[in-house]
């Protein structure tokens, strides 16, 4: 990297420091809060009441923002109804949180681990380590996309606290031109992501407690934004029969003892009668509890979920009309 020197100092400037320095200083989430330039000599019960005042605000940006997260769930929606995927892009904190999130499908909606997928700049060990310079590549965020053999029908979503993050716009830029559906979660209003995304999702929850620390007010944002996107998503698929997870993998005891438990809620059947539903049926949930309500048997009740798309409502409808 060349560099130029400061007027007023002898130690190299990289270039390009001011430049960025100056984008910085326009982005409400890296303002400094003069206010708070003491923060560190308060009680630590003061400053707890302090950042638990401010994360309080974050869920009324998300509500400003309703109408757009609606509207890009239902694009997403319709995507992974003909078969695409939902692919999280991000760097640092913003791309752990997509990580977790698609992570977190599997066991709870049944999906395949193909379906729901995170990209974080810099792979895997980005998790847990930051990769230098793996943000700033646009280059990169195409080609970790191309890896997925990426297709019109997926929805690949950007995620960026500044909204200015390269690897977040390459992957929304990228994918936009290969007729993919794309979202841009940023938490700065006319940012670059957003207006590189079909879908702009600006979350502005304003300056930080501690100055530039996204992976506070803005990362509780983001992780409200996708827990809705998946969540809702999920329910439009038909993956949840009212608010039970009726597609829940019973991979462990804990799950196996849910899964018990949503079919008593969803039929009021006794022990035995799921038990035997259950057993009847792999241990699936949402089949057990058609066999239960439809009065079908094990082979029957896949059959109609799968005519019904695994829509559970819509199967028992069937049931019910014939």
């Amino acid at each position: 990297m060349t560099s130029t020197t400061d007027a007023n100092a002898d130690t190299p400037v990289p270039d390009g420091y001011g430049e960025l320095r100056a984008q910085l200083a326009t982005l409400t989430t890296e303002a400094f809060r003069p206010e708070l330039a003491e923060i560190d000599q308060l009680p630590t019960q003061e400053i707890a009441r302090i950042m638990n005042g401010e994360d309080a605000t974050v869920p009324a940006a998300v509500a400003e923002k309703l109408p757009q997260i609606a509207a890009a769930i239902d694009a997403t929606a319709e995507r992974m109804a003909r078969g695409g995927r939902l692919i999280y892009a991000g760097a640092g904190t913003a791309g752990r949180l997509g990580v977790l999130d698609a992570s977190e499908c599997p066991p709870t909606f049944n999906t395949d681990p193909s379906e729901v997928l995170g990209l974080i700049a810099g792979g895997p060990s980005a998790m847990v380590k930051a990769v230098e310079g793996a943000e700033d590549s646009k280059e990169l965020a195409a080609a970790d996309l191309d890896g997925l053999g990426l297709t019109a029908d997926d929805t690949v979503v950007g995620i960026s606290a500044s909204g200015r993050t390269p690897y977040a716009i390459g992957a929304v830029e990228h994918a936009r031109a290969k007729g993919a559906l794309t979202l841009g979660l940023s938490c700065n209003a006319d940012s670059a992501l957003a207006a590189a995304a079909e879908h702009g999702l600006e979350i502005v929850v304003g300056a930080e407690l501690l100055t530039g620390s996204t992976r506070l007010k803005a990362g509780t944002a983001q992780k409200l934004v996708l827990n809705m996107l998946s969540t809702i998503t999920m329910i439009r698929l038909g993956k949840t029969y009212g608010n039970l997870m009726v597609d829940v993998r019973a991979s462990n005891e804990k799950l196996r003892a849910r899964s018990r438990r949503i079919v008593s809620l969803a039929t009021g059947a006794g022990d035995q009668e799921i038990e035997a539903a259950l057993a009847a049926t792999d241990g699936e949930v949402k089949n057990a509890i058609l066999t239960i309500l439809g009065g079908v048997d094990g082979p029957a009740a896949a059959t109609l979920l799968a005519e019904s798309d695994g829509h559970l409502r819509a199967a028992l409808a069937a049931v019910r009309t014939t």
